[in-house]
């Protein structure tokens, strides 16, 4: 594969991997922080209605696991495309 080439899909799988990082904070955040919250709020979690618990806590543990899903896929990414730093 040529040098272009290899750059360019490295950089199309990082895009990829980013659109779909948001994807996931966008749903959990705003689809079940706000959209969703009358339909989730039917069920509790530690006695708070879900819909609440997601829109104070939820959306945030989501984000953190995100960075660290986001670390670890984009590591095997650059593994991949020998752009990696070790």
């Amino acid at each position: 594969m040529e040098f272009s080439e290899k750059m360019k899909a490295y950089w199309q799988a990082n895009v990829k991997l980013l659109i779909t990082c948001l994807i996931v904070w966008f749903i959990v955040s705003f689809g079940f922080g706000i959209l969703f919250v009358d339909a989730m709020n039917s069920i509790h979690l530690g006695g708070y209605p879900l819909g609440f618990w997601f829109a104070q806590q939820g959306s945030i543990f989501t984000f953190i696991g995100i960075i660290f899903f986001y670390t670890w896929k984009m590591n095997k990414i650059d593994k991949e495309y020998d752009v990696d730093e070790e």
